[in-house]
């Protein structure tokens, strides 16, 4: 006669809950990421003293997100238990898990845009209406600048082309150097916020290929990315000084 399954008591099921947390923090790299993302989006949120309606949003969105990674995760292991072989329908499940994270963090990017747009873009007039006035110019001499550091960066570190490989990415830093500059001489328009948003997802997607074709490392990129980004920064700043 086999025994009755003993129910936990509360204190076992708040464990058992707490190790699944642990579990696909420690083993789920999309997971650390959607957690480091919202834990700097709260910190954001809390410096930036927003209202308690768009905290309560906020919130909402950063749990959806996180839960929709976490039944992804539970449905690939009972996938993976379930299956040995290739399976067109395990196929399908784990599909159908990743995109209901997609629409999670699609969600999260929504609600967090229209939440910090506003704040951004009152924060930002006065440092963007100064910086505006700078003639157009600017932007060719943050570019040229910004290709010549990278080939110097390139020739001291002994890797890679001046349009191909190495640290730092040129691609990443000419394109992150646009949307640096799009944004500064943008003035006193409505739109400004919407349009750096755009530009900065393209320079984003220009650092996503250049990492998913292998010419470069996330850190490469990353780098490149970072120094176009000062670089223009410092020139605008520097003439409106």
């Amino acid at each position: 006669m086999i025994a009755p399954r003993r129910t936990p008591s509360i204190i076992e099921s708040f464990n058992y809950a707490i190790e699944g947390i642990i579990h696909v923090l420690r083993t789920q790299r999309n997971m650390r990421i959607h957690f480091a993302v919202a834990v700097a989006v709260l910190v954001a949120a809390l410096v930036s003293d927003v209202t308690r309606s768009d905290l309560i949003a906020l919130l909402i969105a950063i749990a959806f997100v996180l839960i929709a990674e976490m039944i992804n995760t539970a449905i690939e292991a009972a996938v993976d238990v379930a299956s040995t072989t290739f399976d067109p329908m395990a196929k399908l499940a784990k599909d159908i898990g990743a995109g209901a994270v997609l629409i999670a963090s699609l969600n999260a990017i929504a609600v967090g845009y229209l939440v910090f747009s506003g704040q951004v873009a009152e924060e930002s007039s006065r440092l963007l209406d100064r910086l505006s006035e700078a003639p157009a110019e600017l932007t060719l001499v943050a570019l040229v600048l910004t290709i010549a550091l990278v080939i110097a960066m390139k020739a001291l570190a002994g890797r890679g082309s001046p349009l191909r490989g190495g640290w730092p990415s040129g691609h990443a830093a000419v394109a992150f150097a646009g949307w640096m500059a799009v944004t500064l001489v943008l003035g006193d328009n409505d739109h400004r916020f919407l349009v750096s948003s755009l530009t900065l997802i393209m320079a984003l997607l220009v650092a996503q290929t250049r990492i998913e074709a292998g010419v470069h490392t996330t850190l490469e990129v990353a780098s490149g990315g970072l120094l176009g980004a000062l670089v223009t920064l410092a020139i605008f700043q520097g003439f409106s000084a």
